[in-house]
């Protein structure tokens, strides 16, 4: 279960984190409503942990943002210190799948998110996006800036790979473990590969995505969302 906790209490998100990834699950952070919108838009998370009161922009507007603006229909599991009937209307009109009040127990909330995933597993379509760039897991098909892209099967594991993963870098080995398995090529296979990514998404474009990290290896990230 890949979850996205929107919190600005530091405290509490990494004790939400802790508590997921101790059980095998993925976990990525936002402090601020912005930073959650974005992250919720452009990846795809099987549930969203929601605060309330979030600094830039408050969770009931990261809600209704996601829901009217961006379409997307991930679960939300709205957090509160308040109890208050109203504010638990309000947040659900807004798009929130569920409600917890502030303190809570962690292994409710998990419990909560669990059943939360399950529903939200259905027929929508799985669509990764970085920058201009998208790629439909359910119709296999790339398009970048509103171009189709043609990719071969390892192709489409590499983009995969990194597009689930940005804007952190993906290892050599993780990628190599992604496309090939156990049976690893030859020490040049990933390079050759990564040649041929690089020239169907990146050459024919004014941005490149693939960045490569020395001796560590690739991450696939907007140029202009980096740090100047």
């Amino acid at each position: 279960m890949r979850v996205l906790v929107i919190e600005d209490n530091n405290d509490l998100a990494t004790n939400i984190g802790d508590y997921l990834e101790d059980r095998h699950h993925i976990v990525d952070f936002a402090g601020d409503g912005v930073t959650g919108l974005h992250l919720a838009v452009v990846h795809d998370f099987d549930v969203i942990v929601l605060d309330l009161t979030l600094p830039g922009m408050d969770g009931l507007e990261v809600a209704r943002k996601l829901r009217h603006e961006a379409h997307k229909q991930t679960p939300i599991l709205m957090l509160t210190a308040r109890d208050a009937l109203e504010q638990k209307i309000t947040g659900f009109e807004s798009g929130a799948d569920d409600y917890m009040t502030k303190p809570f127990a962690l292994q409710e909330l998990g419990v909560r998110l669990e059943v939360l995933a399950r529903r939200g597993k259905g027929p929508q379509s799985r669509v990764l996006k970085v920058a201009d760039l998208t790629y439909n897991l359910d119709t296999l098909t790339v398009t970048r800036a509103g171009t189709s892209i043609q990719l071969n099967p390892i192709g489409l594991k590499l983009l995969q790979a990194l597009m689930d993963a940005s804007p952190s870098v993906v290892t050599r080995h993780d990628l190599e473990q992604k496309v090939w398995g156990e049976e690893l090529p030859d020490s040049d296979s990933l390079r050759v590969h990564i040649h041929g990514l690089r020239a169907a998404i990146d050459k024919p474009f004014d941005k490149p995505l693939i960045h490569t990290r020395h001796g560590i290896g690739y991450r696939m990230v907007d140029p202009d969302a980096l740090p100047t």
